[in-house]
């Protein structure tokens, strides 16, 4: 591992983001009521796939158990037997980026499973078959955490000292999926990776994509 860091720094060291002049679309001042696009540029941020992408992958992984986890390969499209971004877990789930499936427009996240389909977005969710949706859960059945309201919940937690609904590793863990996913895109090729060492497995290409140096003013 201290070989691979190493090996990841050095690699990184050849970049460095440059000083650009102030303009509002990038940081807008309040009252302009114009949409921050930093997120849309490589230098600031990862497109989509980081902004809207973080929420819904993040509901995904909490669906599949994979909080604090993730996927150990990504395959980006190639225009014929991959035609969405995947994703593949070391129990055999896939997870694809697409806005369809099998005619379903899919605006939110789509759960396949043996028995139906249910699709939840932040504000609602749909069924297949439509008497799904009244199932009721049993009590023996696995219930997740719930929150009526994240603010409160974040409050809650700092008074009784415990992990909110999504602490920092859950978001963590979320956000290095969309990274992946951009990094495959990129290289345009299927990459692996170690979710316990947390770095790409045996490409130097890929793993120097996954940051680079901070200026001397700025220190982790």
């Amino acid at each position: 591992m201290h070989r691979v860091t190493e090996l990841r720094w050095d690699l990184l060291a050849v970049e460095n983001a440059d000083y650009h002049p102030y303009h509002s679309e990038l940081s807008p001042h309040i009252s302009n009521n114009i949409f921050p696009n930093w997120r849309r540029y490589k230098e600031y941020g990862g497109g989509g796939i980081t902004d809207w992408g973080a929420h819904h992958f993040d509901i995904a992984q909490w669906g599949l158990g994979m909080d604090g986890s993730g996927p150990i390969q990504v395959i980006p499209p190639d225009g014929k037997e991959i035609q969405d971004l995947t994703y593949v877990y070391a129990n055999g789930t896939t997870m694809s980026r697409s806005s369809k499936y099998e005619g379903i427009d899919v605006n939110g996240i789509l759960f396949v499973g043996s028995k139906g389909k249910i699709m939840v977005n932040r504000s609602y969710y749909r069924t297949w078959p439509d008497n799904l949706i009244s199932h009721t859960i049993r009590p023996d059945e696995i219930h997740l955490y719930k929150s009526e309201n994240h603010y409160a919940d974040f409050l809650d937690a700092v008074r009784a000292r415990k992990k909110p609904i999504c602490d920092v590793s859950i978001g963590y863990s979320s956000v290095v999926v969309c990274l992946m996913g951009n990094i495959a895109y990129e290289l345009g090729r299927p990459l692996e990776y170690d979710q316990e060492k947390q770095i790409f497995v045996n490409d130097v290409a890929a793993i120097r994509l996954m940051g680079r140096p901070m200026r001397s003013e700025w220190h982790v």
